[in-house]
């Protein structure tokens, strides 16, 4: 039986097919890695000057990391309504990354009530010694964030089999133990880096992907 070749308008039916399925992979245009890539690295960099500047603002600038959460889990319902597809990948990614946000402000919520409790009793220690403990609550935290940030990210890799939040989700993992071992302005600088290797750059790359694929789709339906 002989093998028929594609006519002209199968290979581009072919060919569109495939486009189409590119573009509507993980994340499309990368707005939540690049979302989540800046603002983690926004917050982690302006904690780090308020640190090593002696500022502070009025307000904890972590609080953006529950913003986005918010607006990632708006987008996420709002992009369901509008898609008439489900996606294969959607089964799991979307749930990943949704979780993610909300362990995000759970734990950032935790945290604070954690050191409601805690500053009383470092204080009362100051004012008694006249020094600060040995012991340094913050210097254990950021090793948490970083275990975290690298969960959604190797599923992604993973799943998707997407090299970029692969390797990032491995840096955020070795990061994660390197600040077991420094101090809590390290651990920031680490934090920051590890928001753009696993977050940033690939998003960049998906929406550099996106826009590729879309202006070939362009131009097979001239």
């Amino acid at each position: 039986m002989e093998k028929k070749e594609l006519t002209q308008q199968q290979s581009l039916a072919l060919i569109n097919t495939m486009i189409h399925k590119a573009r509507e992979s993980y994340g499309d245009t990368g707005r939540d890695s690049i979302m989540w890539g800046v603002v983690i690295t926004i917050c982690s960099l302006v904690k780090f000057c308020e640190i090593q500047f002696g500022f502070k603002l009025p307000f904890d600038i972590y609080l953006l990391t529950i913003v986005a959460a918010i607006f990632q889990v708006v987008m996420a319902i709002k992009d369901g309504k509008k898609s008439k597809v489900k996606k294969y990948d959607d089964a799991f990614l979307s749930p990943a990354w949704i979780g993610f946000g909300v362990c995000i402000g759970l734990l950032i919520h935790i945290i604070n009530l954690l050191y409601i409790n805690y500053m009383p009793m470092y204080n009362e220690y100051v004012n008694v010694t006249g020094h600060k403990p040995a012991f340094n609550l913050g210097e254990y935290i950021t090793p948490l964030f970083l275990m975290l940030y690298g969960l959604p990210t190797f599923i992604t890799g993973m799943g998707c089999n997407f090299k970029p939040m692969l390797i990032g989700s491995i840096i955020c993992w070795l990061c994660c133990i390197i600040t077991v071992y420094t101090n809590y302005k390290a651990d920031l600088l680490l934090t920051a880096l590890s928001a753009i290797v696993a977050w940033f750059i690939p998003g960049l790359w998906m929406l550099s992907t996106y826009k590729k694929h879309k202006k070939s789709q362009e131009v097979l339906n001239v």
